[in-house]
């Protein structure tokens, strides 16, 4: 038989009831199936089947083919319409790529078992050693009270890791809340922690309690905590200690039972040797110390984190999408990640939305993911003759976008304080 010299393993059928007994006996990925049947339809026989196995690939095929017989079939389900005489070549092509469709969608399956199965922890998606390693320390630090510094680059999950420990630990009931020390204006980042009395500043029309007020019972997570400014960490190691806090133009104490957490995404030694980071709030804080690792060392994990994206963004946009097609992983296994799992959920994300439903494909992502072959890392074309400044602007931009907008991640690269970074993005907002 030709099909099987194809190398397919087959079983025949030569009526619409021996079909049904051989698909149940043998529960094909592939059916052909003539369109007249001695007893029937291959129609009804593509309606039944698609009802009982959504996945399962059904081509028809008839001497007497029509446009809208195709229609009728292509609405039912059917993978494809082909009439007689056979032209088996492409009958050959059809089966291949049906064949590849199985295998994917047989990976998709497993993916969603292994989802459903719990791979990963809490918020925590993953199933590689090294994610192994931190789900031990996000259970050790659940079962405390205990301070904890996560590091890492931005964008791994920090805050995740954060409120994952929160969730598992016995403060879950009470508020988890999360500061980001670099995106708070300097003059506003006292009142924002501490909270502040009416009249304590200009503007200041009432009274604000301060985050650790907001988070008392629960856990405050203090991101990007080396971009705080020195002078007031003082003040924070003394709250700290003391469990206790005086808002900006008050004279009370106000005590709280807050859990500290915080985040870094330099070397927070480096940061203590700079200046940036006081030595004694750097121990106070470092308790323990979980590394949250950078995507391109879990690669493995890309596949599954990618699926959970599809599964949370099809509800999130109505959308019906099935997973990654093999081209588009083979893409996201490729690139290198500089904005980590941040980075790969927008990807994801809008992949989704382009892609509507089936399957994501390379035409559904960035065209900066397409150059990462030839390559070897994102990079900024400059040609000759680009003023200076357009140079700049260029190159801050493309950072930042590859930083998952991370104004301070974007300033780390580039060697630049963040104030800066602020800067250079209002003047290009006004151009």
């Amino acid at each position: 038989m030709r099909i099987e010299s194809w190398g397919f393993d087959v079983a025949t059928a030569a009526d619409l009831d021996q079909a049904r007994q051989r698909v149940s006996e043998r529960d094909p990925d592939i059916v052909i199936s003539d369109v007249v049947l001695p007893d029937g339809s291959g129609l009804d026989l593509l309606r039944g089947l698609c009802a009982d196995e959504d996945d399962r690939l059904i081509l028809l095929i008839t001497a007497h083919g029509s446009i809208d017989q195709a229609v009728e079939a292509m609405k039912a389900g059917a993978r494809d319409f082909l009439t007689k005489p056979l032209d088996y070549a492409k009958l050959r092509s059809i089966l291949d790529s049906a064949t590849d469709e199985v295998r994917l969608r047989s990976t998709i399956r497993e993916l969603e078992a292994r989802l459903d199965g719990g791979a990963g922890l809490g918020g925590l998606i993953g199933e590689s050693e090294r994610m192994g390693e931190v789900f031990g320390l996000v259970k050790l630090l659940a079962s405390s009270d205990a301070s904890a510094l996560l590091t890492g680059p931005s964008g791994t999950g920090k805050e995740v890791v954060a409120r994952t420990i929160h969730e598992l630990s016995g403060r879950a009931q009470r508020p988890f809340l999360a500061v980001n020390a670099a995106a708070i204006p300097e003059g506003l980042i006292e009142s924002e922690l501490f909270g502040h009395e009416k009249g304590a500043f200009t503007g200041a029309s009432r009274a604000r309690p301060g985050c650790f007020e907001q988070a008392d019972g629960g856990t405050l997570f203090l991101d990007e905590i080396a971009e705080m400014p020195i002078e007031l960490q003082p003040k924070l190691l003394r709250i700290l200690e003391e469990g206790s806090a005086r808002r900006l133009g008050g004279s009370r104490e106000i005590r709280f039972d807050v859990r500290v957490m915080a985040a870094t995404n330099r070397d927070p030694g480096a940061a203590v040797e700079r200046g940036e980071l006081r030595e004694d709030l750097y121990y106070r804080l470092n308790v323990f110390t979980v590394n949250v690792p950078p995507l391109e060392h879990r690669r493995g994990d890309i596949p599954l984190l990618a699926q959970h994206f599809v599964r949370r963004f099809n509800e999130k946009h109505g959308t019906g999408v099935r997973g990654l097609g093999s081209a588009a992983r083979e893409l996201l296994l490729a690139y290198p990640w500089p904005g980590n799992v941040r980075e790969l959920r927008n990807v994801v994300e809008r992949a989704t939305i382009v892609a509507g439903s089936g399957w994501i494909e390379p035409s559904h992502l960035p065209p900066y993911l397409h150059d990462v072959r030839d390559e070897g890392s994102p990079r900024v074309v400059i040609p000759v003759g680009t003023t200076a400044a357009e140079a700049e602007k260029r190159l801050i931009l493309k950072t930042l976008e590859h930083a998952g907008n991370n104004k301070a991640e974007a300033a780390r690269q580039l060697e630049l304080d963040v104030k800066t970074i602020r800067n250079k993005l209002k003047a290009y907002r006004a151009e």
